[in-house]
């Protein structure tokens, strides 16, 4: 089952803290830093998928490193709708996120500076996405279907960030 769908799942699931409003709220954020990329959509979108595969990466490594509890741990901390640097640096390092930065800005066109200043608002988002499948009894609970999707991926390009946000969009109205 593909990540949207167990995104939808998950708001579908009384048991799972996913909700129409939480993904509003996502889309929302996600909307307005668009706006503040100069409003182009099609570069926003590359932006989160470019940052989705590093996030990806990063808890893939939290993961082997501290398990599934290390990884629900960082995204119950972190996951929001609100600028958080302390969120990037819970996953990267300096140069990490200078490398971040350079990929982005390259493959996106956006200055470096812009997107230094938004990887605080970008990662919580992307991390309350990847919460909408914790359990609403226990969130600490390392059976998030969703986390574990993302997760689990083989790389393939079939999970993605924007497409999810894309689908999300599309089912929300």
């Amino acid at each position: 089952m593909g990540l949207f769908d167990q995104i939808v799942g998950a708001i579908n699931n009384p048991a799972q803290e996913g909700s129409d409003s939480q993904l509003s709220n996502i889309l929302g954020t996600v909307q307005q830093l668009s706006g503040n990329l100069g409003g182009d959509a099609g570069a926003t979108q590359a932006t989160m998928s470019i940052l989705g595969g590093y996030v990806r990466s990063a808890l893939q490594q939290k993961r082997e490193e501290s398990g599934s509890t290390g990884v629900a741990e960082i995204i119950n901390q972190f996951a929001g709708t609100t600028p958080n640097p302390l969120a990037v640096a819970s996953l990267f390092s300096s140069s990490q996120i200078t490398d971040i930065v350079q990929s982005i800005s390259e493959k996106t066109g956006f200055d470096a500076s812009q997107i230094q200043n938004l990887l605080p608002a970008l990662v919580p988002v992307i991390l309350n996405l990847l919460k909408t499948g914790n359990n609403n009894q226990d969130p600490e609970q390392a059976s998030n279907n969703v986390l574990n999707s993302f997760l689990d991926a083989d790389g393939d390009g079939d999970v993605d960030i924007a497409d999810v946000m894309g689908m999300a969009g599309r089912f929300l109205k």
